[in-house]
């Protein structure tokens, strides 16, 4: 790790994407920011770094808090000059996610997208396909709530677009 003396030109985008790894979506703080897809890129310029991220949702609630951490992770490492940069096109998708962040979302308890078929949705509990969505709202904007019907145990579901 760097020492707070150290600026940015003496880390990569590399190194930086690896700090960017630590910032956890503040609503589901199992996933990164860059394992959901939101963190789009990193430029260094001189001895400023800026990262650029895209909402899951245009006024998503969390993006102030999001910023916020990106801000503190970069601080923490000894990088002085930071530049959060919100942009809205294109739109963010389910598609940017990881597949490791899709495994971390079914195994703390959330449906991961299906974006190759989207109404063929598992319970994250038991695996079984016998769901039925309860309402296109569910905990935060960018689920929907469904119930399992096998182990009848409610679930999120981390909606495609």
């Amino acid at each position: 790790m760097k020492t707070s003396s150290d600026n940015a030109n003496s880390y990569t985008k590399s190194i930086i994407c690896q700090i960017l790894e630590s910032v956890t979506d503040p609503e589901i703080p199992v996933i990164s920011l860059t394992d959901l897809g939101i963190v789009r890129d990193v430029k260094i310029e001189g001895d400023q770094v800026e990262v650029i991220i895209t909402p899951t949702y245009t006024g998503c609630p969390a993006m102030l808090e999001m910023e916020k951490d990106i801000y503190n992770a970069l601080k923490k490492a000894g990088i002085e000059k930071i530049k959060v940069t919100t942009v809205l096109s294109p739109a963010w998708t389910t598609v940017w996610m990881s597949e490791e962040g899709k495994r971390k979302l079914e195994e703390y308890g959330i449906a991961p997208p299906n974006p190759s078929n989207p109404e063929d949705i598992a319970c994250p509990q038991c695996k079984s396909k016998n769901t039925t969505l309860m309402s296109q709202f569910g905990s935060t904007p960018c689920k929907a709530l469904y119930k399992c019907e096998d182990c009848l145990e409610p679930f999120d579901y981390f909606k495609c677009h």
